[in-house]
Parts: C-alpha cells; sequence; structure tokens
C-alpha cells in the first residue's frame, strides 16, 4: 500500500524557499562588510569559518593581525594556503609541501606565503636593477657616439697675437684656456722663436749702423791738384 503522505512533488505543489534564519542574515551582512572586520576574537569559530573565506589577502591579514589573545591559524591556515595556490602556482605549493615532510618540519601558510612573496619581491627589485644598469650603458653609448658642439670662440689667428709676446689673456673667461695659452707661451719652442725674432731685428740694426761710407768720384777734386802734386813731386834737374 502506498503511504498516505505524498510529497509536494507528487501534488505538483512548487517547493518553498528555506527561509533564512537570524544567524544567517548576520553572516551575510559581515560577509557585505568584511573590509570593515577587525578583531572577531569572540565571533564562533563555525561562523568564522563562513565569513573569512570571502576575505582576500589584505583583509585576512588585517583581521589576524587585529585579533588579540587568539590564534587563528587554525581557521585561516587552509585559506592562506589557496593563496599560495593562486599567487604562486601548484606545483610550486607541491615542492613545499615535499620539502617540509623530508625535513620533518612545520610552518604555517601564511609564513610560507610571506616568505615566498619576499623573496620574489627581491627577485624582481634585483631584476629592475640589473635592467636599470643596461638601459645606463645603452644610454651612455649612444651620448658617446654623438657629435658635441664646441660653442667656444678659437683664439685668433693673428702670429703676432702668438710669438709677439702680446697674448691677451685678460678677455678669456675659461680658467682651461688661461692656463693653456700660459703653457704655450712658457713653452721651448715660443721661447726659441722669441729669441730669433730678437737676434735678427738686433744683427738688422748693426748692419745699418756699420754701412760703407761711398768713395766719392775723382772727379769731385779740382783739377790743379795733380798738376800741383806733381810739379811738387818731380826730380830736381842737374846743372852742369
Amino acid at each position: 500500500m502506498r503511504s498516505a503522505r505524498n510529497t509536494k512533488e507528487e501534488w505538483g505543489a512548487k517547493p518553498t524557499r528555506r527561509i533564512p534564519t537570524l544567524v544567517d542574515l548576520c553572516v551575510q551582512k559581515a560577509v557585505d562588510n568584511v573590509r570593515y572586520l577587525g578583531d572577531v576574537g569572540e565571533t564562533d569559530q563555525h561562523l568564522l569559518e563562513r565569513i573569512l573565506p570571502h576575505c582576500n589577502v589584505d583583509q585576512l591579514t588585517h583581521i589576524e593581525d587585529s585579533t588579540e589573545e587568539r590564534d587563528l591559524s587554525p581557521i585561516t591556515d587552509k585559506l592562506w594556503k589557496n593563496f599560495y595556490v593562486q599567487q604562486f602556482g601548484a606545483k610550486s605549493t607541491s615542492v613545499v609541501v615535499d620539502r617540509m615532510k623530508q625535513k620533518r618540519v612545520s610552518f604555517s601558510w601564511r609564513q610560507l606565503y610571506e616568505a615566498k612573496q619576499k623573496d620574489v619581491e627581491e627577485a624582481q627589485q634585483k631584476s629592475f636593477e640589473r635592467i636599470k644598469q643596461l638601459y645606463k650603458k645603452e644610454d651612455a653609448k649612444k651620448q658617446s657616439r654623438q657629435v658635441q658642439l664646441c660653442t667656444k670662440v678659437p683664439p685668433s689667428s693673428n702670429k703676432r697675437s702668438w710669438f709677439g709676446g702680446g697674448i691677451n689673456i685678460g678677455n678669456n673667461k675659461s680658467g682651461i684656456m688661461k692656463k693653456a695659452k700660459l703653457e704655450f707661451i712658457n713653452s721651448r719652442e715660443v721661447k726659441n722663436l722669441s729669441a730669433m725674432k730678437r737676434a735678427t731685428v738686433s744683427n738688422n740694426h748693426v748692419h745699418n749702423n756699420h754701412r760703407v761710407v761711398p768713395v766719392q768720384k775723382l772727379s769731385q777734386y779740382p783739377k790743379n791738384s795733380a798738376a800741383s802734386s806733381s810739379k811738387f813731386n818731380a826730380p830736381p834737374t842737374r846743372r852742369f
């Protein structure tokens, strides 16, 4: 015989929706405002198991750090393991599990997650530094290959200013140019050229002072001078 009780499906009636309890409403309200949660030390564990899985890494870290006098790791440890798998992959998670079994040690997954995150950040920072150094070297190579324009005016090409000792140093504002010119003036080549110039001027002066006086022509002397001289110089005649 069939039971006198008939199910709702047999009668064609739709199943009624379960009315949420007050606890369900409180949990849903906490989930909607999970970013504002802090110390949950007095909250029952079965409620936290329904609320905390809706947290992200920063929110879960804030709740654990804010909760005093209670260890939430029995509830959050599996959540941190899920974060580790999502962030670093299932293969890396398996490697960590095998290492802990081989060494017979155990760490919380939050510690493992934070240590791995720190290693990744340090590796990224080193990679960024290497890339930065490569960019600097490349920029230095490009700058060395570029033609640099010289804005300084070259010295005058007048030979007197270089070899005559009349170089005007006061007009140059650059100390490097002054030093270079002074070194040029005091160089052996410039001194030798100046000495040669002074010697040439001195020789010309001496030559001008010792010029030979031209001999006067005989035609300038009086005509009777030869006759008178012959008259006086003739030998006397002998008389018998």
